[in-house]
């Protein structure tokens, strides 16, 4: 990995649940996992399904060092806690940061209260590698490796979530997500968190016309990702937090549509890989 490389690769793009089979093969059935790099450091968001493929990859790298940051804790965004290999290894160091919770509950309470029978069948105590939890307060800006800066925002969610900004080299990606708009309002304190990025990843669970129907549910729509990508000058949209029912089919549809309004948008897929 050269050192100058600002990377974002999907290990998982799916929302609410896995998905498998013949009509998901192009976009990919793992829910929310994103790896960041800066150069030589790894950076990773989110656990969902993904993370145990991710996990395989970074060790056949040699990577052995990782910062984990949780936008939040429902079972997508944390299933694949228990199956990332490098959490086993003597010869890892692994972070994990959260503050969606902050005030209510840790990190380490968090993954405790997860990874435990009759959930899981043992405890994060049988872990070998060198495990560190950090909270922090949606609002912070964070700095986890050299040179990293990462800023956090709430975001609109049921039981909370952190939105997150990485600047590294003069470049930044915005991930905002799960998330959820009001009809017709560009919010202010968004636009400004993301202003200039060179990529947003963002939730696009819903259509516009589907939106009435899920008021509340903490999710948004690839139009309205556009709107904000357009208003902030992002050249890119990645379209993320796909609904688990939407085939390769309806989701090329989609991309297509959305691109009708945006030239810059993408459905995002698993293993897909954006250099900024």
């Amino acid at each position: 990995m050269r050192d100058d490389i600002f990377r974002v690769k999907f290990w998982g793009v799916r929302g609410s649940l896995p998905v498998s089979g013949e009509q998901f093969l192009r976009y990919g059935g793992n829910t929310p996992c994103i790896e960041v790099r800066c150069g030589a450091e790894v950076l990773i968001f989110d656990a969902g399904s993904g993370l145990r493929e991710a996990g395989l990859s970074l060790m056949s790298e040699s990577v052995s060092e990782f910062d984990v940051f949780f936008t939040h804790s429902h079972y997508d965004h944390i299933i694949g806690l228990p199956y990332f290999k490098p959490i086993y290894r003597c010869s890892s160091a692994v972070r994990f940061w959260s503050g969606h919770l902050h005030g209510k509950m840790s990190t380490a309470e968090m993954i405790n209260d997860f990874m435990r029978p009759p959930w899981f069948p043992v405890g994060p105590g049988i872990c070998q590698a060198s495990l560190d939890t950090l909270d922090f307060r949606p609002g912070e800006t964070l700095s986890p490796r050299k040179d990293v800066s990462i800023r956090t925002m709430s975001l609109v969610h049921p039981g909370g979530c952190v939105g997150y900004r990485v600047d590294w080299g003069g470049r930044a990606v915005a991930l905002i997500y799960d998330t959820e708009h009001e009809p017709g309002i560009l919010d202010r304190e968004l636009l400004d968190f993301i202003a200039g990025a060179d990529l947003l990843v963002y939730d696009c669970t819903y259509l516009e016309s589907e939106m009435a129907a899920y008021r509340g549910y903490g999710h948004s729509t690839g139009i309205h990702g556009s709107r904000l990508a357009m208003a902030a000058g992002i050249p890119r949209l990645a379209m993320f937090h796909h609904d688990p029912s939407r085939t390769d089919a309806a989701l090329a549809a989609i991309e297509q549509e959305v691109q009708t309004f945006f030239a810059g948008a993408f459905a995002a897929r698993d293993h897909q890989v954006i250099d900024l």
